[in-house]
C-alpha cells in the first residue's frame, strides 16, 4: 500500500508538528468526510464565471454549507467539495519528481511545494499545466493556500488570482470532520 501523500510530503519531522486537525485532514485514512461553511469570493464577469465552470469551481457566496469527502488509494486523494453554489472535484497525488503535490482540476494540473508554518500547512504553487503543456510563469498567476486549525476545526484560505482576469476565486472557512 502507497505511503499517506500529506505526511510523506510535509516529511517526517515536521508532521508531528501539525495540528491535530490538519493531521486527521490530511493523513492516511481510506476515506473522511467533514462538513462546515465557507465564504466564496470570484470576480463576477462572464469569462471569469466561464472558467470557473469549466474547472468546476463552485460561485461566490456568502455561508456556503459545504460538505468534504475525501477518497484515498493508490496513493491518489480524490476530494469533492460540494458547496450550495457549486460542486468542485480534484485529484491528487504526487508529482513525478516525488517532492511536490499535484492537483489536478479538469484540464489543468497545479505543482505545490507543501511546508508547515508553525502548525499549519502552506501550500506553494510553483508550476501549472494546461491539458499537459507547462504554462508560463506569469500565465498560471498564483494560489495562496494555507491549511489550519482554529478551535480545534480543520480551517483552510484559498486564494486564486490570473493575470488580466484578477480574483478567480477565494474560498475560506472551517470544517468538522465527522
Amino acid at each position: 500500500m502507497p505511503e499517506p501523500l500529506f505526511p510523506v510530503l510535509i516529511g517526517p519531522a515536521d508532521w508531528p508538528l501539525l495540528a491535530a486537525p490538519v493531521r486527521r485532514m490530511h493523513g492516511g485514512a481510506a476515506s473522511l468526510s467533514a462538513h462546515g461553511v465557507a465564504q466564496v469570493d470570484g470576480a463576477r464577469h462572464p469569462f471569469a464565471r466561464l472558467l470557473r465552470r469549466v474547472l468546476g469551481l463552485p460561485e461566490p457566496g456568502a455561508d456556503q454549507a459545504i460538505a468534504l469527502s475525501i477518497e484515498r488509494a493508490e496513493g491518489r486523494e480524490t476530494w469533492t467539495r460540494s458547496f450550495a453554489n457549486g460542486r468542485m472535484r480534484s485529484t491528487l497525488e504526487r508529482a513525478t519528481d516525488g517532492t511536490r503535490l499535484r492537483e489536478r482540476l479538469g484540464p489543468v494540473s497545479l505543482y505545490f511545494a507543501l511546508r508547515r508554518d508553525g502548525d499549519a500547512i502552506d501550500w506553494q504553487l510553483q508550476q501549472g499545466r494546461l491539458l499537459g503543456l507547462p504554462l508560463p510563469r506569469a500565465m498560471f498567476g498564483s494560489v495562496f493556500s494555507r491549511s489550519l486549525a482554529e478551535d480545534g476545526r480543520y480551517v483552510f484560505h484559498i486564494d486564486t488570482r490570473l493575470p488580466l482576469l484578477g480574483q478567480l476565486i477565494a474560498y475560506r472557512g472551517w470544517l468538522d470532520i465527522d
